[in-house]
């Protein structure tokens, strides 16, 4: 009994760990999105003041964005943390499909802010100044921001974080920006065509529309409790498999994304001559499996029924 007392304890000791490591990695890449964005955002400015350019406008209204967005992230993360209390019985880690949604909609309000800049700098007169400067400049920032895009991605989608996965992909946005304005320039300076300035700017805008309406779907979809297909195929995969080696049977299988898990809901049905404390054992297994089975991680709750009088009492419930 100590013997295992202890691995249990090693292992409870190994999650926490992990669990706390994984945290410090979020809050550090987080952190540095900040600081980034907050130097793109002065680079961006200048480039702009320097230039007076309607696609480097853009490019630094989508920074303003961003930064905006990084402390609504950013404070999402630190909620998401928190456990259950008395008000919140499930948890925090919804907030990050509001962060999601928040980003998304900042990244469409500045998409229909570029358009409107740029086609109002086309109908009264282009000024270009500077151009060689700004364009080194968007170059730097682009470089930056593609470097810490792929970053936030890969640390958010490998970290199952769905904020800082939202956070990587507007900086990548913001990075395809940049390479948009960067294209418009290097027109204007072999062309001398001015509007091609303004061009590149509402083309950009329609790009960053496009995403911002990505996030805010998949916040709809998280808050709406959509259910995951994948999920959904791994969990009856997993029930047909444990119950049917086990002469049971399963129905109400219901699941939901929050945001950092998957809660799962399932009543399963035994044989009448099944004692409780039999059946209590194997639902804990079961549960473990349908645990073990689902990333990041999964809650389980199951309800015991007898086969012998399920349907006199549950006549409008259907069993698999």
């Amino acid at each position: 009994m100590v013997g295992i007392s202890d691995d249990l304890s090693g292992n409870l000791m190994d999650v926490t760990a992990k669990s706390e490591a994984d945290r410090d990695a979020l809050r550090f890449a987080m952190n540095l999105s900040l600081a980034v964005g907050l130097l793109m955002f002065v680079m961006k400015t200048g480039a702009y003041l320097l230039t007076r350019s309607a696609a480097i406008l853009s490019d630094a209204a989508e920074s303003v964005t961003h930064v905006a967005a990084v402390f609504f992230a950013a404070y999402s993360l630190r909620l998401s943390y928190r456990p259950p209390d008395k008000d919140h019985l499930y948890g925090h880690a919804k907030i990050s499909f509001f962060s999601a949604g928040f980003e998304g909609a900042m990244i469409i309000l500045a998409a229909l802010f570029i358009i409107f800049e740029s086609i109002r700098k086309w109908m009264t007169g282009l000024q270009l100044e500077n151009l060689g400067v700004g364009t080194a400049l968007t170059a730097a920032a682009m470089i930056i921001n593609g470097g810490l895009g792929g970053y936030l991605l890969w640390l958010g989608r490998h970290k199952r974080s769905l904020i800082l996965e939202a956070d990587g992909k507007h900086v990548l946005t913001d990075c395809v920006t940049s390479l948009a304005v960067l294209v418009g320039l290097v027109l204007v300076l072999l062309t001398k065509w001015t509007p091609f300035d303004p061009i590149c700017g509402i083309l950009t805008a329609c790009n960053i529309f496009w995403s911002g309406t990505g996030l805010l779907k998949a916040a709809f979809i998280g808050l709406m409790d959509t259910a995951d297909p994948i999920a959904q195929a791994k969990l009856t995969e997993v029930l047909d498999r444990e119950t049917g080696t086990r002469g049971m049977s399963y129905h109400s299988l219901r699941h939901r994304n929050l945001g950092d898990a998957h809660w799962v809901e399932v009543h399963l049905l035994f044989p009448s001559d099944s004692s409780l404390a039999e059946a209590h054992r194997t639902a804990t297994d079961i549960e473990r499996v349908i645990e073990a089975s689902l990333e990041p991680r999964a809650f389980v709750t199951t309800h015991l029924e007898c086969a012998l009088d399920h349907d006199a009492l549950h006549p409008n419930e259907n069993t698999r």
